[in-house]
């Protein structure tokens, strides 16, 4: 199954939701938080899915006056196979460029290490630490990663679309 990285419609909210609910023990987001996002006009909520479903999804907020994004949150199921995080993270640099930032900031928990790998992998630095950033006490460490605004990372079209690796 392939999945294509689109803009979240409305009838997206309930996979949203329960994708939150598997991906996030604490501080997950609302359907009405996921409402206001899609309203925004200081909002990208993308989501990678087919067929219906919802594998995964990347939020990005802007400020105006600011040259940074923040990537509000990034989630991706269990079952999508692996791979997919690291695609919406480019979609999200690729959006944050074309609403003409140069950066994106982002928090992460402190006990994450699979995010933070994903983040550092992908050339994100540690700018800082928040204490008891989260709901239950976790310390958030925060991220920046400057952006070469000539130089999207997703390229072509078809490089929006992502395939589980084949199990054998």
């Amino acid at each position: 199954m392939s999945a294509e990285i689109r803009p979240a419609q409305t009838s997206d909210i309930d996979a949203l939701a329960a994708l939150e609910k598997i991906a996030f023990k604490t501080d997950r987001l609302s359907r009405a938080s996921f409402r206001r996002l899609l309203s925004s006009p200081t909002a990208s909520l993308l989501v990678a899915g087919a067929h219906g479903s919802v594998a995964g999804y990347c939020a990005v907020l802007y400020r105006a006056g600011s040259a940074r994004a923040r990537l509000y949150s990034l989630a991706v199921s269990p079952a999508s196979g692996g791979g997919l995080g690291r695609v919406l993270l480019s979609v999200c640099e690729d959006a944050a460029r074309a609403r003409g930032c140069r950066a994106v900031r982002l928090e992460v928990r402190q006990d994450n290490p699979r995010a933070i790998a994903l983040y550092e992998r992908n050339g994100y630095r540690p700018i800082g630490t928040w204490l008891g950033y989260y709901a239950d006490g976790m310390n958030a460490l925060r991220y920046e990663k400057t952006l070469d605004a000539s130089l999207p990372t997703a390229k072509r079209d078809d490089e929006l679309r992502w395939e589980p690796p084949r199990r054998e």
